[in-house]
């Protein structure tokens, strides 16, 4: 079977009507870039709505004409994989506050004509959420199939079965959690605190500048990258090797894992907005479902309806399956419908972007019901 999309192209829509946030203030003008994958049938009742991690955006399947990179997803999406583009119709919107041509803080503020930059609100999950739903109006979708994300993504995906009880069937919630730790907020910390002491940061008005705060961006790239990665993953793909065959007592990159990272930051650094690094680092810090509901967890899940699946990896130890637990045992003592897969694999919380064979047939399972 082919298991490859055609080329795709992404699409930009601006929604109807403004977008009031969290935080007390108010988009006025929400635009979205988004992909589509499979074919909406007569009635849209095969929609699938992807939720993107703290670096992701709207390419998660296909490529682009004239370039080879498939979308970051690409493994699981598609004719015939766990998502399957020939029954599902498949949607992944670049979220408000992202630098892939959403609105976001390298967009251009029409109040001002220049960039918002700094002055781009802080948004949340829930924010997300709602301007998902928008977008769901738009495309005349009035409940979703499934919603599915991995790690801030499945924090979306966990929030939709909350906020949207009625518009959404099942939710595949993957390497989340249901808050972040004092150890992950600690990373998150390290990071904005590489950026912001960037001297090229410019208070977040770099682009005015025309300049970028890339170091910092390299380094916290670098911290994050880490925690994605198992201890196993690590040691099998580099272990203690060195780029030469000699020490060289110096302090450039002499090992092959040092190299890595520094490649990674690099493209990074050249590809991500600094301020939308520290924006989607704070929508991860805030998300805290139970503190809606005097810390109870169960308590803020009453209002589900939909079918959920939980997944968690073995060697995951930035979201660890104790913490995917947490929101198992909290939909169970509420009763609502949760099935659980703790799947074996060597890649650490980056496992979720991997076709791990149980993970794939348990995912094509829940969803093709």
């Amino acid at each position: 079977m082919d298991d490859s999309l055609d080329f795709v192209e992404a699409s930009k829509i601006t929604l109807n009507g403004s977008l009031d946030l969290e935080c007390g203030k108010t988009l006025k003008t929400v635009e979205l870039v988004y992909e589509t994958y499979g074919s909406l049938n007569s009635d849209a009742s095969n929609a699938i709505l992807i939720c993107h991690a703290l670096s992701g955006n709207h390419h998660a399947a296909g490529k682009y004409k004239g370039d080879k990179r498939p979308g970051w997803w690409d493994s699981l999406i598609g004719p015939g994989k766990a998502i399957d583009t020939n029954k599902f119709f498949v949607v992944c919107p670049n979220n408000i506050g992202g630098c892939h041509g959403s609105i976001g803080p390298s967009s251009i503020n029409s109040e001002t004509g220049d960039y918002f930059g700094p002055d781009f609100p802080i948004i949340t999950v829930k924010d997300w959420v709602r301007s998902q739903a928008m977008l769901s109006d738009c495309m005349g979708i009035d409940r979703w199939h499934a919603v599915v994300g991995g790690s801030l993504g499945g924090m979306q995906a966990l929030e939709w079965s909350r906020l949207f009880p009625k518009r959404i069937k099942k939710a595949g919630i993957i390497a989340a959690a249901p808050k972040l730790s004092a150890q992950n907020i600690a990373f998150n910390e390290v990071a904005r605190q590489a950026i912001v002491n960037d001297p090229d940061f410019n208070e977040g008005r770099y682009l005015d500048k025309n300049t970028s705060p890339k170091q910092g961006l390299k380094l916290a790239r670098m911290v994050g990258h880490i925690t994605y990665l198992s201890e196993e993953a690590m040691r099998s793909k580099f272990g203690r090797e060195l780029r030469e065959e000699k020490l060289n007592f110096g302090f450039d990159a002499e090992f092959e894992i040092e190299s890595y990272l520094r490649y990674q930051g690099d493209v990074f650094s050249e590809n991500f907005d600094a301020n939308t690094y520290l924006i989607m680092t704070k929508v991860l810090d805030y998300f805290d479902p139970a503190s809606e509901c005097n810390g109870e967890l169960a308590d803020a899940f009453k209002s589900i309806e939909a079918q959920i699946l939980v997944v968690s990896f073995s060697t995951d130890w930035r979201f660890s399956p104790e913490r995917s637990k947490e929101i198992v045992n909290a939909l169970i003592e509420a009763k609502k419908n949760v099935s659980y897969l703790e799947i074996n694999s060597p890649h650490g919380h980056d496992s979720f972007l991997f076709n791990e064979q149980d993970y794939v047939k348990g995912l094509a399972s829940f969803l093709k019901n």
